[in-house]
């Protein structure tokens, strides 16, 4: 009994702060989301607000996007950080620091500062459409920020600079607690190095992977910064994402803070269910 007291002695802060500030909230939030009204003129009207989100076409045309997103950008970003890591984990690479940093780098950043950035470089008289027009790969300046179809893709370009170096990082040090004499055995066998990529280096990452693709997937259904500063979900409602939508019911629209809370559990949901479904993918029991 001592011992558990001495235990319990040392975590009840924390169990608490957590409790004040996690689950207290987010019992708040759900109690908000069964609530309907103008600003803090609210009143119960159970679960309208859920059924509300099947026909409310801003919300659906933001998960839309969302999901393009999602499906385009984390498996590009999480293919391309393992080969960059695989690339800068070898003992033949020289400047393997400078490297590493410089793709780091973007991950360190204000995430508004990039997104402004970003914004000047693809605008229509921008960086990138005057090298583009300069080098004669296009004839005229491409609607980078104007366009539906563009815009989503400077979004996407954009997330991949920034949360790649991140991902990297993960790979690269789990790589590097890897036994050689793996690769070396592998090697004496006469495996090729795609061979040693697929069969060795893939497998014994299994668990980043899953991990990486986790949070990735929370990142970019939370996605909101780069949205609202490059784009501001324009044109139209062309790149809305689902966190823009919970800011304009809150603070653009008539503010409506109930349904803004059930579109943010709609996140959770999402959340839950794309995270089961990458560990059923990925096979793991527990």
């Amino acid at each position: 009994m001592r011992t558990r007291v001495t235990g319990w002695c040392f975590v009840i802060a924390a169990v608490v702060l957590i409790c004040l500030f996690y689950f207290y909230p987010m019992i708040q939030a759900f109690n908000l989301s069964l609530k309907s009204g103008v600003g803090t003129n609210l009143q119960y009207v159970g679960f309208e607000n859920y059924k509300r989100l099947f026909t409310d076409s801003n919300f659906i045309t933001a998960v839309t996007n969302t999901f393009i997103y999602l499906i385009v950008q984390v498996p590009i970003m999480i293919i391309l950080a393992l080969l960059l890591s695989v690339m800068l984990n070898s003992d033949k690479l020289r400047l393997k620091g400078l490297f590493r940093t410089a793709i780091f780098l973007p991950c360190v950043t204000s995430l508004v500062a990039y997104s402004v950035i970003f914004k000047y470089l693809f605008a229509n008289d921008g960086l990138v459409n005057l090298l583009l027009l300069r080098l004669s790969i296009i004839d005229r300046p491409i609607g980078w920020i104007t366009d539906p179809f563009w815009a989503k893709v400077t979004i996407i370009l954009a997330i991949t600079w920034r949360w790649t170096g991140y991902n990297m990082i993960f790979y690269l040090s789990a790589l590097q607690n890897i036994d050689r004499s793996i690769y070396e055995a592998a090697t004496i066998d006469g495996a090729s190095a795609f061979g040693k990529f697929t069969k060795i280096t893939i497998p014994l990452l299994k668990p980043i992977i899953l991990f990486t693709s986790i949070m990735s997937t929370i990142g970019t259904l939370q996605l909101f910064d780069e949205v609202m500063n490059i784009t501001k979900g324009g044109p139209g409602n062309a790149t809305m994402s689902i966190s823009q939508y919970i800011y304009n019911l809150s603070f653009k629209y008539t503010p409506d803070f109930g349904y803004a809370a059930t579109v943010s559990y709609a996140i959770v949901v999402l959340i839950v269910i794309f995270s089961y479904m990458q560990f059923k993918v990925a096979g793991d029991r527990r």
